[in-house]
């Protein structure tokens, strides 16, 4: 990782210059980082999705902002034209640019996005916690993809940023949730914000899931931990036609239990990003307090400490870190 210097691009017609704020750091940027994504990103690359930060400057055209608006970006744009798009799944469009992946993102001062990203700020949340409203919105798609309802018991493998926010969102829906994670910091973690933790490497994860159940097995379990032995597991913990959902990023592919699936008719989804829907509802639940991003957020460094800031998060000394610029 490395700080440049540049002059920031004009802005375009239908473009925004926003001064970027805050920019998460998150476990797609990690795949980045390790050369996972190497097919996408063109390097050198300025990375970074998660964010938060105010209009600038508007370009040519662009109607309903002013100067000085707190923002988020939602960092998708789709073709439009595709099979995916014409049957309204432009979120998942054939030939998505995931901005900050596909082509440039938030870690810069400045950032020229188009003004059909932005995504519209309360005025009581703070820039600080309106970083967070990018991976809450991947956990509000991933519990309404799910179909979770209120008193539906539900199981999230995996204790990170993500799974965090899922087991509070299913929790705020009504859900009985529990969070399986075996590093003991993150269970923690999960535990203080007062969630039900399991450790699974000192107990059967399958029968407390069963016990906890009266027999039955989760409606819901979202595999979040990208852990080969957890997918291979997790279809022990669903009730029959429940369902599991996969929001973890797996690199290679992963064995699975194909005749529990059968057996049991489960249903299998996979969960990818979010809508505007699901970004608006983030906002929301940031804004109402619903989100506790003060037990979140580890620590906030500057850019020149970037480097080492993916180094405390690859090495899970972190729940989630924040990049302050334009400080």
């Amino acid at each position: 990782m490395t700080v440049e210097e540049r002059e920031p691009a004009a802005v375009g017609p239908g473009e925004v210059r926003i001064a970027v704020a805050y920019v998460g750091i998150c476990g797609t940027d990690l795949h980045v980082f390790h050369g996972d994504m190497d097919g996408r990103v063109t390097k050198p690359a300025t990375i970074g999705h998660e964010m938060s930060g105010t209009i600038v400057e508007l370009g040519a055209g662009v109607q309903g902002w002013s100067i000085g608006d707190p923002v988020t970006v939602m960092p998708l744009a789709w073709d439009g034209t595709c099979p995916a798009c014409r049957a309204g799944n432009e979120h998942i469009c054939q030939h998505l640019n995931f901005i900050g992946i596909d082509s440039p993102g938030a870690l810069q001062q400045y950032w020229n996005v188009p003004a059909s990203t932005l995504v519209r700020l309360p005025s009581s949340v703070s820039l600080r916690d309106a970083a967070l409203v990018e991976p809450v919105a991947v956990a509000v798609h991933d519990v309404r993809r799910s179909e979770l309802g209120a008193g539906d018991k539900a199981v999230v493998i995996g204790a990170g940023p993500i799974g965090v926010l899922i087991a509070i969102v299913a929790a705020a829906a009504g859900a009985d949730v529990v969070i399986a994670e075996i590093d003991p910091a993150r269970r923690a973690t999960a535990a203080e914000i007062g969630l039900a933790t399991l450790d699974p490497s000192s107990v059967d994860q399958a029968a407390w899931v069963q016990e906890w159940t009266g027999g039955a097995g989760a409606d819901v379990v979202f595999e979040v931990s990208g852990s080969a032995a957890a997918v291979q597991g997790a279809t022990d913990l669903v009730k029959v036609r429940g369902t599991l959902v996969v929001v973890a990023i797996h690199p290679q592919p992963r064995p699975m239990d194909l005749h529990r699936v059968f057996w049991r008719e489960l249903r299998i989804l996979g969960a990818r990003v979010y809508q505007r829907r699901d970004f608006e509802r983030a906002a929301e639940l940031v804004a109402e307090g619903t989100i506790p991003t003060g037990k979140l957020v580890t620590s906030t460094v500057s850019l020149a400490e970037i480097q080492s800031a993916f180094e405390v998060l690859e090495a899970g000394r972190a729940m989630k870190l924040l990049v302050e610029l334009n400080a």
